[in-house]
């Protein structure tokens, strides 16, 4: 269903194509706006492809920092919240109204009630090269995908290699020949007579990944399939604290006055060790990764984030290239600046957000810090695909996720 891309000449000024004569797999781009130097720059790989001048929010109306994707595309639009006002070769961000579209004024300042504008000859151009859930990376700053190569990053499982039984030790075999036992082995056999290993499917869809820490929701779920495991009736694991949950919770604490003496939070820390100690699941996790992949969740399985009280901070991982037959994958990351707020911290357990840069780069800290289990990390490494994408983030899921689009991670 993808297209492969060829990009046509003829750009105005405020537009430089790069290399004309690309042709691209859409899967593979990203496209990176930058709020500080109103450009706009696609990205196959770490090569730019195409730049353009843009216009982000003027003040009262700023262009939100962060990662999005492509939602919806429409050749001919018009705005809902501003007096139906024209949004040619619309590519949606968000449903709450952001978008990136053609524009009679980019002056190259911002400018806009939000959105991203565009000349006229680019927006179009662009348009034909995307496809939808095409990442966009919307930065204060300008930042670009570098390679990197880290242990904690996923690769395809490459199917197991043939195996030859040579040099094998004569066995008896049933029967005999004047009296005496046959004798059967298998030295040196010919490739002909060995079928061939069939070749891991190739995934086509890319996965989206969203790794970060546990919020409420989570623990709750957890909370409420354990305790229906051991024999408390905490109705269905929606992660919602509805009648029969705060039931179930409370008859647990009742058989323990003596760990909950003082604690006067419904959902504590407390309840959920002593929950994962009754079942017998270990210290509970503190991280959670999650799949989508056509808008939609697939999965979710708990992580381990060590040094919790450090922040992880906002890291942006594209699968390039993949290779299924050598289980090789090519991964390029950005770090974006993310500061967060007081009370955010406050909330998330975080005494400070240099924790990711005490040594080494931000983005190696951050992998090394997470700890995958090996069942759940084979899942994701079977589902793999080019232009799959990974994001690492302190915040979780934002109110700007929801049916129909991938992970939004908004930085500010």
């Amino acid at each position: 269903m993808f297209s492969r891309i060829v990009f046509g000449l003829g750009l105005l000024s405020a537009t430089a194509l790069v290399n004309p004569a690309l042709a691209a797999d859409a899967r593979t781009l990203q496209i990176i706006v930058s709020k500080d130097k109103q450009s706009l720059a696609v990205y196959d790989g770490t090569e730019v492809v195409a730049t353009s001048k843009v216009s982000t929010g003027k003040p009262g109306h700023t262009t939100p920092s962060g990662i999005f994707s492509v939602l919806e595309k429409k050749k001919y639009h018009e705005s809902n919240l501003y007096s139906a006002a024209p949004m040619p070769w619309m590519q949606r961000l968000t449903w709450s109204g952001i978008a990136l579209h053609e524009s009679n004024s980019v002056p190259r300042y911002p400018a806009s009630h939000g959105c991203v504008r565009m000349p006229a000859a680019f927006a179009k151009e662009l348009y034909k090269m995307t496809d939808l859930s095409v990442p966009v990376i919307i930065s204060n700053a300008a930042v670009a995908p570098e390679p990197i190569n880290h242990p904690a990053l996923f690769r395809p499982n490459a199917p197991e290699p043939a195996l030859l039984l040579s040099d094998v030790q004569l066995r008896p075999a049933i029967g005999s020949s004047d009296g005496e036992p046959v004798q059967l082995a298998m030295n040196t056999v010919s490739a002909s007579l060995i079928p061939p290993v069939a070749a891991a499917p190739e995934n086509v869809e890319p996965i989206r990944i969203l790794i970060t820490r546990r919020a409420q929701r989570e623990a709750v779920i957890d909370i409420q399939t354990y305790l229906n495991q051991l024999g408390f009736n905490a109705g269905n694991p929606d992660g919602l604290l509805g009648p029969s949950t705060v039931q179930a919770i409370n008859a647990f604490k009742a058989l323990r006055p003596a760990q909950f003496k003082g604690d006067r939070t419904l959902t504590s820390d407390t309840l959920l060790r002593e929950v994962y100690a009754a079942v017998g699941k270990g210290e509970p996790p503190n991280g959670v990764l999650m799949i989508r992949q056509d808008f939609k969740p697939l999965f979710e399985a708990p992580v381990i984030i060590d040094n919790p009280q450090l922040a992880l901070g906002t890291h942006f991982f594209t699968l390039h290239k993949v290779d299924q037959e050598n289980g090789t994958a090519d991964w390029l990351g950005l770090t974006l600046d993310n500061n967060l707020p007081s009370q955010t911290m406050k909330r998330l357990g975080i005494k400070t957000q240099e924790g990711s840069i005490i040594m080494g780069s931000p983005i190696s800290n951050a992998l090394s810090r997470i700890q995958i289990p090996d069942e759940t990390r084979k899942r994701v490494d079977a589902l793999l695909a080019a232009g799959s994408t990974m994001t690492i983030s302190d915040t979780g899921i934002g109110p700007e996720t929801g049916a129909g689009t991938d992970f939004i991670t908004v930085t500010r």
